[in-house]
């Protein structure tokens, strides 16, 4: 098992699985695996490992989110429509005393109304949205 200093939690909420067919005039043409990849190569140029998962199951995330502070340094998560929506994933990123990056792959601000405000910005250390 790796040194939790050394590991980062990358979490990817519902429909994520669907990347690279899912409109990608707004979502791209990168595929969940491509992005994963890409992930993996940067963490070890960096001396860290990923443990990269995908849910469409909000349960399954908080149980995921709720395990990391025993394996993992931290959490890049892009919870998807979750993130709109979900006071448990709020709570369960709230109670867990690590670093928190929040990832959108379209720009948020720029969309819907109702996807202009998210639960995961509430406890994020920071974000990155709109590539």
């Amino acid at each position: 098992m790796p040194d939790p200093g050394d590991q980062i939690l990358i979490l990817n909420g519902p429909n994520l699985n669907t990347l690279g067919n899912r409109e990608p005039e707004i979502y791209g043409h990168q595929t969940l695996a491509e992005i994963e990849t890409a992930c993996r190569d940067t963490a070890a140029g960096l001396g860290l490992v990923v443990d990269f998962r995908q849910s469409n199951s909000e349960g399954e995330l908080i149980d995921w989110i709720q395990g990391a502070p025993a394996t993992a340094a931290g959490i890049i998560i892009n919870a998807g429509a979750y993130s709109h929506t979900s006071v448990a994933l709020l709570d369960a990123l709230r109670g867990i005393g690590l670093p928190i990056i929040e990832v959108h792959l379209s720009n948020i601000f720029q969309r819907e109304a109702y996807r202009q405000h998210s639960f995961v910005s509430e406890v994020a250390n920071g974000l990155v949205c709109g590539f």
